[in-house]
This record gives structure tokens, sequence and C-alpha cells, in this order.
């Protein structure tokens, strides 16, 4: 029973969490482009009741500019995440399925991968498909899969020796078939959790290139920018310029890492069955 109500609460905690986060981009995605639009007759008003986050050095309010950029972060933040969590998938099955050389070569190639900093790697990676929405795609995508491949050869090479698994080898069945009706049953649970705990870091890697110049274009709202103009405003008193969008990046970033931590004990065998 004390099992069953803890799973209720983190279900409940979770439907409460994602709720948020949904809404928090379909209403980036339905505010209207009027509301991002310049207005000098309003320039640096400090938060109010008409404008909850002030406006900026162009009168612009930033509570729309602020809730358009987590919209769009999250887009590149979801779009960055599955495609790397993907191709960590086919690598880390492939290294724990393959053979021996195989499987070295692919821990060397993540060894040798890992000792580049991030960052500098994302920045290059960016620089020579010429920055933009494109570049940073690519450069998330291509940076954040090396941890969750190996947790999907380690959760492969516990389940590949089971003695169903085994059994299906003995009765004929081919490697493709193994893996597809033994081997991934068992290894998704733990790819989906890995997949939406690499949303954070996917999110906050997109605003932080942002901020410095190598990701999303000057035009977008993105929470980057927003920061990278405010911060030439903070010594005029314009503190709500940086606070307001900066919290509000905080505080998506802790929401996507709760619901991860929560449902994790969901993909649980044993949680599941309760």
């Amino acid at each position: 029973m004390k099992n069953i109500n803890r799973r209720m609460i983190s279900i409940i905690i979770a439907s409460v969490i994602l709720v948020t986060i949904v809404s928090i981009y379909f209403a980036g995605t339905l505010f209207p482009e009027s509301a991002l639009r310049a207005d000098f007759s309003q320039k640096f008003l400090s938060p109010s009741f008409e404008h909850p986050f002030g406006t900026d050095y162009l009168g612009r309010d930033m509570f729309a500019r602020t809730i358009k950029g987590l919209s769009l972060s999250l887009t590149v933040g979801a779009i960055a995440s599955v495609v790397s969590s993907l191709i960590a998938l086919i690598i880390g099955v492939t290294a724990a399925l393959g053979k021996g050389w195989i499987d070295h070569a692919i821990n060397w190639f993540i060894d040798v991968f890992m000792s580049v900093p991030h960052t500098v790697l994302l920045i290059l990676i960016s620089i020579a498909l010429n920055q933009g929405a494109t570049g940073l795609l690519i450069g998330i995508a291509l940076t954040h899969w090396t941890s969750l491949a190996r947790l999907v050869r380690a959760e492969v090479l516990q389940v590949r020796d089971q003695q169903f698994v085994l059994a299906a080898r003995r009765f004929g069945k081919s490697p493709f078939w193994v893996a597809r009706k033994h081997i991934l049953p068992h290894v998704l649970p733990q790819f989906f959790v890995g997949l939406i705990l690499m949303f954070p870091h996917a999110i906050m890697h997109e605003s932080g290139l942002t901020f410095l110049g190598f990701g999303m274009p000057p035009e977008q709202p993105a929470i980057g920018i927003i920061l990278s103009e405010s911060m030439r405003y903070i010594s005029a008193g314009a503190w709500w310029l940086v606070f307001f969008p900066g919290l509000a990046l905080v505080v998506l970033v802790i929401l996507i890492e709760t619901f991860g931590t929560t449902v994790r004990p969901l993909f649980e065998p044993r949680q599941a069955q309760l």
C-alpha cells in the first residue's frame, strides 16, 4: 500500500510538471507577434501589473519575450535530445552486441570524444556549420550522446547473457530478432529516462552558446540573446532585464530535471509491477 501511494504521488507530480512544461511551450508559440514589437514610449519600464517582467531598451514586453524564448529553448532541446538519444541507442547496442574489436573501438572513440571540453566542441561544430539554428542543433545532437551510449551498452551487456536470450539464440533466432524482441524492451525504459535527463543539459547548452554568440540568430527572442543584450543595461539599473529571464530558464531546467528524477522509479521493473 505504501509503495502504491508513493507511485501515485510520483505520477501526480510528474503530470503537474509535464502540464506546466507543455503550457509554457504552447504559450510561447501562441503569443502574437504584436506582443514582441518595439514601443519606444515604453522603454525601461520596471516590473508592473501590465508588464510583469518589465520592458527592455526597445520597449518590448520582457514577459512575452521570455516565454517565447523558453518555448524556443524547449523546441531546440527536444529535437537535439531525441536525435542525440537515438545516436546513443544505436552506438550502445552496437558496442554491446558487436564483436570484441567493435566494442573496444567504440569505447576508445567515446573516451576521445569525452576528453574534449564540451563547450569547446560545441563552438567548433557551430562555427564549422556557419552557426545559426542548424549548427546549434547539430552541435548539441552530436555532443550529448556519449554518457547515454555507455548506459545503454551496460544495460545490453546485462541482458544479453540472460537465459531467455540464450534460448532464443539456440532456437536459431537472428541477432536482429533477439535485439528487437528481448533486448530493446529491457533497455528502452532506461533509454527514455536518459533522454529526459539529457533535455535540461541541451537547453542550458543552447542558451549558453547563444549567449556567447555562437547559437541562435540575433533576431530570435532566445533566452541567450535576451541575456546577452541585457548585460549592457545592468549598470543603468535595469536589473529586471537579466533577473527574470535568467530565473525563468533556471526554473524550467529544474522542472525538467525534477520530472526526469520523478519518473525514473516508475520505469524500474520492481516499481512497474506494483
